[in-house]
């Protein structure tokens, strides 16, 4: 009988914290971690680099088939990298363009159902935390534990402009809640797999929550 693999996913919108939430409880657990996000940014990444329409979903999801995707530990302690088809393109996956991209991408059916199967082989020993919008609905439904964050607009637009202006980079708290609102829309209204919690997840609002304390109310839930 093969051992059953414990899985957390960890689900919300846009600037919930939920990438920073899960990378300190896989650490914290030893577990392996899936940013599935980083998955639809490389795809978006590999057809811009190819000069792809992303509304021509025939081509993108060709692009989504084809694309070489891996994470590279630094071993340093830093960042995690992603290489896409060879190139080190982690900087640029974390930019608004690359997030739009995404979000525009994830909406189409072809190509969720061609990173399914990568996303399914991250379940490995002793475990998995699974960051995305549809962990827990789609991908990985089957999961013991589950956690959907949610934070304000508001909230979620200054954590992500101090996020990029500690980067160097030159951005308007009024845009990023523009386009954060504007992406809210388009994941919650989406025909395939909407973002919305799974029944069996429990909502932790995270607004005004400091980092340690949302990491430690989800390790009480997997202990509970």
């Amino acid at each position: 009988m093969q051992p059953v693999i414990p899985i957390l996913t960890i689900d919300g919108p846009s600037g919930s914290g939920k990438g920073t939430i899960a990378r300190a409880v896989a650490d914290r657990l030893g577990w392996h971690l899936l940013d599935s996000g980083a998955l639809y940014r490389a795809v978006g990444y590999a057809a811009g680099m190819a000069g792809l329409d992303l509304s021509d979903a025939e081509a993108v999801t060709r692009c989504a088939q084809s694309v070489k995707i891996r994470f590279r530990d630094p071993g340093d302690g830093g960042e995690t990298r992603v290489i896409v088809n060879g190139h080190d393109a982690t900087d640029e996956l974390r930019t608004e363009t690359a997030g739009a991209a995404a979000s525009a991408i994830a909406a189409i059916p072809s190509v969720r159902q061609a990173l399914v199967d990568l996303q399914l082989s991250f379940r490995k020993p002793p475990g998995l935390v699974a960051d995305g919008r549809d962990m827990g609905t789609v991908i990985f439904p089957e999961a013991r534990y589950k956690v959907f964050l949610t934070a304000s607009a508001a909230e979620r637009a200054k954590r992500r402009h101090k996020q990029l202006k500690d980067k160097g980079l030159d951005v308007t708290l009024a845009s990023l809640l523009h386009e954060i609102e504007a992406r809210d829309a388009r994941d919650a209204s989406r025909a395939v797999a909407p973002l919305k919690p799974a029944a069996d997840a429990v909502t932790v609002e995270t607004t005004g929550m400091p980092i340690e304390e949302v990491v430690a109310k989800v390790l009480s839930l997997l202990r509970a």
